[in-house]
């Protein structure tokens, strides 16, 4: 089938574009946050991590079906796929959530750092793209583990826009807690978009 191999292949290199990215914010976002005590920056780099791992998982099931494998194996490997995202946005929430809660007891604000602001600038824009790629051609090869992927982009890009509220309100206000509280905010997301990718892992029925 030329439309699903076509298909299978744009997948493909969604992912490796999203994880060659990901490795970048990863870099300079836990370096930076950590310099100027930034949860939003902090966490935005922890989740490109947690991003790692949903990503080279949906490289590994997709690569499988574009190499022929039978449709046993590419199942076991959309649920696996599916299992690692959904778990991976419920470990980022736990990790938002109990940074947040931590920063708001001690009233630690965020920091403002120019590398931070720039890397977000980027991530929001590339990220929002990105989720809507990947969860378009989910739905065009029948894989809730692509379109889920896609709801960590989405994370991946509202915490871009957090980060950036977040720096400019507390430079401009002096709103310590704003990077806090806009971090909570994504949490019901995180949790709610995870068991979503879980539930659909244990009842997906194959493409």
């Amino acid at each position: 089938m030329p439309d699903r191999s076509s298909a299978l292949r744009k997948g493909f290199n969604i992912e490796a574009v999203s994880i060659v990215w990901i490795m970048v914010e990863a870099a300079t976002g836990i370096r930076a946050g950590l310099a100027a005590h930034s949860l939003a920056l902090t966490a935005f780099g922890a989740d490109s991590v947690i991003e790692f791992a949903a990503g080279c998982a949906l490289l590994w099931r997709l690569s499988l079906e574009m190499n022929g494998a039978g449709e046993n194996r590419v199942r076991r490997a959309e649920k696996t796929a599916a299992y690692v995202v959904g778990v991976s946005l419920l470990l980022l929430a736990v990790y938002v959530l109990l940074a947040a809660v931590y920063d708001l007891v001690v009233r630690r604000a965020a920091g403002v750092s120019p590398a931070g602001i720039a890397l977000a600038l980027a991530a929001f824009f590339l990220m929002s793209w990105l989720a809507k790629a990947k969860r378009k051609t989910g739905r065009e090869i029948g894989s809730p583990a692509l379109q889920a992927d896609g709801a960590c982009s989405i994370v991946c890009a509202y915490m871009a826009l957090v980060l950036l509220a977040g720096v400019t309100l507390t430079a401009l206000l002096g709103w310590w807690w704003i990077d806090a509280v806009a971090s909570l905010g994504l949490v019901y997301f995180m949790i709610r978009e995870g068991i979503e990718a879980i539930e659909a892992a244990r009842g997906e029925k194959g493409t």
